[in-house]
């Protein structure tokens, strides 16, 4: 008998963070196995406008800790 999704949800909340990570991966590579060609390209053309945006300063920056705190905090 196969486990109902909310089973599988109630084990995979024990996992560790990392593991859990990991498991969303290869579902999501599992709906969407295709590779996109053109992101990496995309996303380097992003950090390099960004990049000139912050060295003329047009926009600032913010510490790395200050910024997966706000990212968590909406993720909950």
């Amino acid at each position: 008998m196969s486990k109902s999704v909310a089973e599988l949800e109630r084990e995979a909340k024990h996992l560790t963070e990392k593991d859990r990570a990991l498991l969303a991966y290869h579902l999501i590579a599992s709906i969407d196995p295709g590779e996109d060609v053109d992101a990496e390209a995309s996303w380097l053309e992003e950090a390099e406008r960004r990049y000139q945006a912050y060295r003329q300063r047009k926009l600032t920056a913010k510490p790395t800790d200050q910024v997966f705190r706000e990212t968590k905090s909406k993720l909950k």
